[in-house]
């Protein structure tokens, strides 16, 4: 089911807030790192979200950065937050009709996503769902605006890629289209296999995928850094060694 006549002209066509390269999935090369691109980064450092040292991840990998959107904790840093997701996404150049935050962390950025593109002249409705149906009130699963027309995922990063799996079949149940899904951080890191879980969603869903700020972009941010610039060896081996093909 499309977008309705009403619907279309209440979210005319988005345009950049400023003039800004757009990302082309399957381009040849990444575009180079964008003034968004580097603040938002400087903000997650500052946030403490963006951590250097030695962790492990879930898949035990022992990393030499963590990003944790977990820690974006306070109201000035979820508006901060919003406008950062809103700038990606108008900077992609993919159209959509609406923003969908699958629970739990999307739903908040959803939000703070809708919040900073109203502010920026496109109000786009947004919606969420619920881990379990509610069989009273309004009922389903499904809270905010029904689900029509192009659907942009709002969510924090993909690891198993399964809240977006479960997104894409929510949102086609409902008649509407997934436009896209769009985060965070994007680590370039395969999973079991050779590809990473952003690369599986792009080839299983033929959705484009549009990332705030990739693992290059923390290298080139992180590049003639004094305070920073010791960790660069670090993180080229550990994109040598677990970067997707």
């Amino acid at each position: 089911m499309g977008a309705s006549l009403a619907q279309r002209e209440r979210n005319p066509p988005l345009r950049p807030l400023y003039s800004a390269p757009v990302f082309v999935p399957g381009a040849c090369a990444p575009p180079a790192m964008t003034d968004f691109r580097q603040e938002f980064l400087e903000f997650a450092l500052a946030r403490d979200v963006l951590r250097f040292g030695e962790f492990v991840t879930k898949a035990g990998r022992r990393s030499p950065y963590f990003f944790n959107a977990g820690l974006f904790n306070d109201g000035a840093s979820l508006r901060r937050l919003g406008e950062f997701y809103a700038e990606a996404l108008l900077a992609s150049g993919i159209a959509c009709d609406q923003l969908f935050g699958p629970a739990y962390k999307g739903i908040t950025l959803a939000a703070a996503t809708a919040i900073a593109l109203a502010a920026a002249g496109h109000n786009l409705p947004y919606s969420y769902n619920r881990k379990e149906a509610k069989d009273h009130g309004e009922g389903g699963t499904v809270v905010g605006a029904p689900l029509a027309g192009r659907v942009m995922i709002v969510d924090d990063v993909i690891t198993a890629g399964t809240s977006v799996r479960e997104s894409v079949e929510l949102i086609r149940s409902h008649g509407a289209t997934p436009a896209g899904v769009l985060i965070a951080l994007d680590r370039m890191e395969r999973g079991q296999g050779a590809t990473s879980a952003v690369q599986d969603v792009r080839d299983t869903y033929g959705i484009p995928v549009v990332a705030i700020a990739n693992l290059d972009d923390v290298m080139a941010f992180i590049d003639g850094r004094e305070a920073l610039s010791s960790m660069q060896p670090a993180i080229a081996a550990y994109r040598e060694r677990y970067g997707a093909n």
